[in-house]
């Protein structure tokens, strides 16, 4: 009960703001490490559970909460509730409206076969409308020539340099897209294009191409594209190879585990899991010593894929040791500072910016690292690799993809910030694996809660967050002064 008092009186605790000594602050930061590494025996637990302010208990009473418990702050009968007896009652996150074009982006799940209707949407105003409706059509609107016209139209005037787009338009989106609906609706039309497109300056346009292949069974155009110079161009074509042609492509596959790309090699190291040829398992074992020495936190998945294709447990992994380390502001912001950050996208992305405030106060240490690395530059030239325009944007890994990210892993902090629209969370693929990768809830996500962290909310500019399509450009992240 005691406990308990001290979550639910935080707000009250915090904006009394009464004078901490240096003692006192070197205390908190203690308490904010016990809580990182997960060390329930700290001295500092015991400290802090005497200590005379109020908010110094209040620090030990989550931190002792998160240590028992990876889920602590949300319901465990429940992904979309959280349990009002058990986190902190922080303030709300500001509350952003929807973009009216949402509202049509999402009515066309419903309308996959409604030919006339997905002839509207492909003249939308908001061109994520447009993409949409490329994205959903079907081998059954394959009759409409009007339709059709539309996504070669796009194909055919996909230009040789892609590298800049107006504020509101696309560059190198509507080809992308075009290709794979063609792959889907005429087969032919699609393939007819391959040489133009499988070969464009844009990697992305590249990798695009090889989904389309996919969807035609194009293998000797996704065994090309299985040696593009770009990674993620490989790993698409490797992924849609190994399922049409199982391991008689083995070769391929082994010949890409000697890549820099952790996403190809992942895909390579999972198509060759169960090959029959002794050779592959001893390269994936090599390979998984080569990668094990780049101490990459995040490049897990290929060391897993390494270890499963070389028929080791995964429990032979040798990740690197956790870095715990107090971040500068990592008190303050505990403490409720107000820290913003600016996002300016590139100008050849659109341009614009928006804001971004940090919250301290349900994830401090992440939140604290999310800023230092900000203030390094980290993110400046970053882009934005995945765009799901009714869930979230997700970008500022250094390899453009899932699987690369900041090389020590960022513990969770769950609290009870919901995922609501404008809320900034930390991607992971298991708990406590923050890559440092943002994403942006651009619809309300309460699911989200039990698995990723909020460490920021937008409080300026949720229309260029809005309006971001993938491959955009973060130019720089900078502290609002």
């Amino acid at each position: 009960m005691r406990t308990l008092v001290l979550l639910l009186a935080a707000p009250a605790i915090l904006s009394a703001q009464a004078p901490l000594t240096g003692a006192d602050s070197a205390l908190i930061g203690r308490i904010l490490l016990a809580e990182d590494r997960r060390d329930s025996n700290d001295a500092a637990l015991r400290q802090g559970d005497a200590h005379a302010d109020a908010r110094v208990r209040m620090l030990v009473a989550r931190a002792r909460g998160r240590i028992r418990d990876p889920r602590f702050g949300w319901d465990s009968a429940s992904a979309t509730r959280p349990a009002t007896d058990a986190m902190l009652a922080l303030p709300a996150p500001k509350s952003w409206p929807e973009a009216a074009w949402r509202l049509r982006f999402r009515g066309l799940t419903a309308k996959r076969d409604d030919c006339a209707a997905l002839r509207v949407a492909v003249a939308d105003s908001a061109w994520p409308v447009r993409l949409r409706a490329a994205d959903v059509a079907r081998a059954s609107c394959g009759t409409d020539d009007a339709l059709v016209n539309v996504f070669t139209g796009w194909v055919d005037a996909l230009p040789a340099s892609t590298t800049s787009r107006p504020k509101g338009g696309v560059s190198w989106h509507a080809a992308a897209h075009g290709i794979v609906a063609l792959a889907r609706m005429r087969p032919a039309e699609a393939k007819s294009r391959f040489a133009k497109t499988a070969t464009h300056s844009e990697w992305e346009v590249r990798m695009y191409t090889a989904r389309a292949a996919a969807v035609v069974s194009d293998t000797a155009l996704l065994r090309a594209l299985a040696h593009d110079a770009n990674a993620n161009v490989q790993e698409a074509a490797i992924d849609a190879l190994s399922k049409l042609t199982g391991h008689a492509d083995d070769h391929i596959y082994l010949e890409a585990l000697n890549g820099n790309g952790a996403q190809a090699v992942r895909a390579a190291a999972l198509a060759l899991k169960g090959t029959p040829r002794a050779d592959a398992r001893v390269a994936a074992e090599v390979m998984f010593d080569r990668w094990a020495m780049r101490v990459n936190a995040s490049e897990r998945d290929a060391r897993i894929a390494l270890l499963e294709a070389s028929n080791h447990p995964i429990s032979s992994d040798r990740p690197p040791p956790p870095r715990v380390e107090l971040p500068p502001m990592a008190v303050a912001l505990a403490l409720g500072a107000d820290v913003r950050l600016r996002v300016t996208m590139s100008d050849a992305s659109g341009g614009g910016s928006f804001v971004v405030k940090l919250r301290g106060d349900v994830a401090p240490m992440m939140s604290a690292r999310i800023l230092a690395l900000a203030i390094a530059g980290y993110y400046n030239n970053g882009n934005w690799h995945r765009v799901e325009n009714d869930f979230v944007i997700q970008g500022g890994g250094p390899g453009t993809n899932e699987y690369v990210g900041y090389k020590d892993y960022l513990r969770d902090e769950l609290g009870s910030i919901p995922h609501s629209r404008g809320t900034v969370g930390m991607s992971t693929r298991a708990h406590d694996t923050g890559d440092a990768q943002w994403f942006i809830n651009l619809r309300d996500n309460p699911r989200l809660g039990r698995d990723y962290t909020v460490f920021a909310e937008v409080v300026d500019g949720i229309d260029v967050v809005d309006g971001v399509l993938e491959g955009d450009v973060i130019a720089r992240i900078e502290v609002v002064r």
